[in-house]
């Protein structure tokens, strides 16, 4: 059987100027998830308004 190894993280030093680099990767890189997934809504929404609207308001 294998050897549990434990981990415990007693602090997390980090540069102030590398934090500040990393939120601003991090900040950038969400700008296309978000076109990504405005994108996915969007055609979601087309469907299914499209579906939807084919049982509505029938005269």
């Amino acid at each position: 059987m294998e050897e549990e190894k434990k981990v415990v993280i007693s602090g997390i030093d980090i540069p102030f100027m590398d934090l500040v680099v990393l939120l601003i990767k991090l900040a950038l890189a969400s700008i296309p998830a978000m076109i990504v997934i405005f994108g996915f809504f969007a055609l979601m929404s087309t469907i299914f308004g499209g579906i939807f609207n084919m049982f509505m308001f029938r005269i």
